[in-house]
Protein backbone atom coordinates (compact mmCIF):
# COMPACT_ATOMS: atom_id res chain seq x y z
CA UNK A 1 0.00 0.00 0.00
CA UNK A 2 1.39 3.61 -0.50
CA UNK A 3 0.05 7.04 -0.46
CA UNK A 4 -0.79 9.15 -3.15
CA UNK A 5 -1.76 12.66 -3.92
CA UNK A 6 -4.40 11.82 -7.01
CA UNK A 7 -4.62 15.49 -7.68
CA UNK A 8 -0.86 14.77 -8.66
CA UNK A 9 -2.21 12.18 -11.37
CA UNK A 10 -5.20 14.41 -12.28
CA UNK A 11 -3.02 17.52 -13.36
CA UNK A 12 -0.61 15.25 -15.52
CA UNK A 13 -3.94 14.19 -17.03
CA UNK A 14 -4.73 17.50 -17.97
CA UNK A 15 -1.47 19.87 -18.16
CA UNK A 16 -0.52 18.62 -22.05
CA UNK A 17 -4.17 19.66 -23.30
CA UNK A 18 -4.27 22.97 -21.42
CA UNK A 19 -0.44 23.87 -22.28
CA UNK A 20 -1.57 23.52 -26.15
CA UNK A 21 -4.89 25.69 -26.05
CA UNK A 22 -1.90 28.51 -25.21
CA UNK A 23 0.30 29.34 -28.03
CA UNK A 24 2.27 31.53 -26.46
CA UNK A 25 3.70 29.00 -23.90
CA UNK A 26 6.95 27.72 -23.95
CA UNK A 27 6.59 24.00 -24.11
CA UNK A 28 10.18 22.97 -22.67
CA UNK A 29 10.68 19.85 -20.17
CA UNK A 30 11.42 22.90 -17.92
CA UNK A 31 8.79 24.75 -18.00
CA UNK A 32 6.04 22.07 -18.46
CA UNK A 33 7.91 20.79 -14.62
CA UNK A 34 7.83 24.39 -12.90
CA UNK A 35 3.62 24.74 -14.35
CA UNK A 36 2.95 20.92 -13.21
CA UNK A 37 4.63 22.15 -9.83
CA UNK A 38 2.57 25.68 -9.16
CA UNK A 39 -0.56 24.41 -10.61
CA UNK A 40 -0.08 21.45 -7.33
CA UNK A 41 0.53 24.32 -5.19
CA UNK A 42 -2.82 25.86 -6.00
CA UNK A 43 -5.24 22.94 -5.38
CA UNK A 44 -5.50 21.21 -2.20
CA UNK A 45 -3.95 17.74 -2.10
CA UNK A 46 -6.39 14.27 -2.34
CA UNK A 47 -4.45 11.97 -0.51
CA UNK A 48 -5.43 8.18 -0.77
CA UNK A 49 -4.42 5.06 0.82
CA UNK A 50 -7.07 2.34 -0.52
CA UNK A 51 -9.28 1.76 -3.35
CA UNK A 52 -12.15 2.69 -1.63
CA UNK A 53 -10.23 6.64 -1.49
CA UNK A 54 -9.06 6.33 -5.04
CA UNK A 55 -12.94 5.34 -5.66
CA UNK A 56 -14.10 8.34 -3.52
CA UNK A 57 -11.65 10.56 -5.53
CA UNK A 58 -12.27 9.45 -8.78
CA UNK A 59 -15.83 10.12 -8.23
CA UNK A 60 -15.40 13.34 -6.77
CA UNK A 61 -12.80 14.24 -9.80
CA UNK A 62 -15.77 14.10 -12.02
CA UNK A 63 -17.82 16.99 -10.65
CA UNK A 64 -17.92 19.73 -12.96
CA UNK A 65 -15.89 22.11 -9.94
CA UNK A 66 -13.16 20.21 -9.64
CA UNK A 67 -12.39 20.39 -13.10
CA UNK A 68 -12.63 24.02 -13.44
CA UNK A 69 -10.06 24.64 -10.53
CA UNK A 70 -8.16 21.92 -12.14
CA UNK A 71 -8.06 24.16 -15.28
CA UNK A 72 -8.25 27.66 -13.35
CA UNK A 73 -4.80 26.34 -11.65
CA UNK A 74 -2.92 25.13 -14.56
CA UNK A 75 -3.80 28.41 -16.28
CA UNK A 76 -2.74 30.73 -13.84
CA UNK A 77 0.44 28.51 -13.66
CA UNK A 78 1.13 28.87 -17.38
CA UNK A 79 1.01 32.71 -16.76
CA UNK A 80 3.22 32.89 -14.05
CA UNK A 81 6.14 30.58 -15.71
CA UNK A 82 5.69 31.73 -19.10
CA UNK A 83 5.58 35.21 -17.52
CA UNK A 84 8.83 34.32 -15.53
CA UNK A 85 10.77 31.22 -17.05
CA UNK A 86 13.78 29.18 -15.54
CA UNK A 87 15.55 29.74 -19.09
CA UNK A 88 17.05 32.00 -21.76
CA UNK A 89 15.33 31.39 -24.63
CA UNK A 90 18.29 29.83 -26.39
CA UNK A 91 18.62 27.20 -23.81
CA UNK A 92 15.33 26.10 -22.44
Amino acid sequence: MEVKNYMESLVWQQVDEIIDAHSSVCKCEKCRYDIIALALNFLPPRYVATEKGQTYTRIKALEQQFNIDILTAISNAIKIVNSQPHHTEENP
